[in-house]
């Protein structure tokens, strides 16, 4: 992952959570000991080392798109997506390249850290010395006995959803299938397909309208009147599962914020009039991706997503996706 990746080659999208250090507090009752504070899946010491072993690999590994170094630091749904970026690397042009390969550091950094037995994994929101105008929550889980980063979402630092902390700073992990309201975080992602599959006929019906909502909206309704290639082929979208389903959320003060994977595939078929003298032809992007000439090309996005659910509404405030295979 690299702050680097051109806004217009990559749709930069954010998602962060404010946090407190650890501290380490306990309470006492008459006649016992003073009892244990409650831990962390990690100590602030861990987690520091963890992100600046991050940093230090991530850096090295996007000098050179070496795929396999990465995953060394990376898993998951934003593995998938940067091995994309770095097979798309060579259709860039050479000063975004100079850009992206350029090294960067985390600054101003504060963790989130839920306590031991709600899960594995915790986050670190920072700044990038490369972009000051946003903060990023980098979500780091326990992969093969190893932490890699898994999700990383950017946003503006006043849109950061804050969450619930005890007394002693730490956060309180939800399971993904937990409803809040009337949706569960691990159901969100299958409520935003449904804007590209019918415009939110469906399943979306349970989300409340929010920018990353209405643009998919509009895409459903710009690619069912319009087509592709001119209107000499159709255009349309179909869920699919996310290269890692794994859905992170955290208790706030009025319901939740999750943190969780997207997905979907764009088929652009030629209309049958028009197969026997025509092709649809690949652009750079495709091509580099492994599209040939044909009737039919089918384009595969993953992404990632930040809601915030209370009792009352379910909010998909951020999006971000990569293309990541075309046939």
């Amino acid at each position: 992952m690299s702050p680097h990746i051109p806004h217009a080659l990559r749709t930069a999208a954010v998602g962060a959570t404010a946090a407190l250090a650890l501290t380490s507090c306990g309470s006492e009752s008459a006649g016992t000991d003073k009892a244990p504070a409650p831990q962390g899946v990690v100590s602030k010491a861990t987690a520091k080392k963890v992100a600046d072993r991050y940093e230090k690999v991530n850096n090295k590994a996007n000098a050179t798109q070496d795929e396999k170094l990465l995953a060394t630091v990376e898993a998951g749904q934003v593995y998938a997506m940067d091995k994309a970026v770095y097979t798309l690397f060579d259709t860039w042009p050479k000063k975004d390249q100079k850009d992206y390969a350029k090294p960067f550091s985390y600054t101003d950094r504060t963790y989130v850290i839920p306590k031991k037995g709600t899960g594995d994994w915790f986050a670190v929101q920072a700044k990038s010395s490369a972009n000051n105008d946003e903060r990023v929550l980098l979500v780091f889980d326990k992969v093969d006995g190893t932490y890699k980063m898994v999700l990383s979402l950017w946003v503006a630092a006043e849109d950061i959803p804050k969450p619930a902390l005890d007394k002693n700073g730490l956060a309180e992990a939800v399971a993904p299938d937990t409803k809040i309201g009337g949706l569960a975080p691990s159901g969100i992602g299958a409520a935003y397909a449904d804007f590209l599959e019918t415009g939110g006929k469906k399943k979306g019906k349970a989300l409340t309208s929010t920018a990353p909502v209405e643009n998919a909206r509009k895409t459903y309704q710009r690619s069912s009147t319009e087509g592709a290639a001119e209107g000499k082929a159709t255009e349309k979208f179909f869920a699919k599962s996310p290269a890692d389903p794994s859905v992170y959320a955290l208790r706030t003060a009025d319901g939740g914020v999750a943190l969780l994977p997207l997905a979907h595939k764009q088929e652009s078929l030629l209309k049958e009039s028009y197969r026997s003298n025509a092709a649809l032809v690949p652009n750079d992007e495709q091509s580099a991706l492994g599209a040939t000439r044909g009737a039919l090309i089918t384009d595969t996005f993953e992404g990632q997503g930040l809601a915030e659910l209370t009792p009352k509404a379910a909010r998909l405030t951020n999006v971000d996706f990569q293309h990541v295979d075309a046939r």
